[in-house]
Formats: C-alpha cells, structure tokens, sequence
C-alpha cells in the first residue's frame, strides 16, 4: 500500500509539473512573437522588417507551432499517466 501511494505522488508531482510546464509555454509564447522591441522593426508594415525583427517575423509562425506541440505532448503524456494511475486503482 506504502508503495502505491509513493508511486501515485511521484505521479502526481509529474502531472502538476505537466500543467505548469504547459502554462508558462503559453506565456513564453506570446512575449516570443512580439518583435516590436528590436532593431529595423516597421511598425506600419511588420513583414517589411529588416536585420534582427525582420528574421523574428519570418519565424514567428514556427515558432508559434514549436510551442503548440510541445503543449500538445504534454497533455498527451498527462492523459497517458493519468490513465495508468486509473487502471492502478
């Protein structure tokens, strides 16, 4: 029984690890689309940047889908280890 419980904490931990790991992705995501601080940024056409803001705008969507799917796989793996924490049970 001691075992099963230490076992269902570690779980636990990884789970709330998980979800805060998901939230602060969220929150990297948007300040790592925002290119407006850097240098040669044209503020009325943002696709017309050059230098350093002009690659971060040619990157922005990859970068965006990077941390979506880093999302998705951890609520994927969330989802796997909650449905072995129920079959334990």
């Amino acid at each position: 029984m001691v075992e099963n419980m230490s076992l269902m904490s570690l779980i636990a931990i990884f789970i709330g690890l998980a979800v805060f790991l998901s939230i602060g992705i969220m929150v990297l995501d948007g300040s790592v689309g925002d290119c407006s601080n850097l240098e040669g940024y044209d503020s009325s056409n943002p696709s017309a940047s050059t230098g350093w803001a002009g690659s971060c705008e040619a990157n922005n969507s990859q970068i965006n889908n990077s941390w979506t799917l880093i999302s998705i796989v951890l609520i994927i793996v969330s989802a796997i280890v909650i449905l072995a924490v129920v079959k334990m049970l």
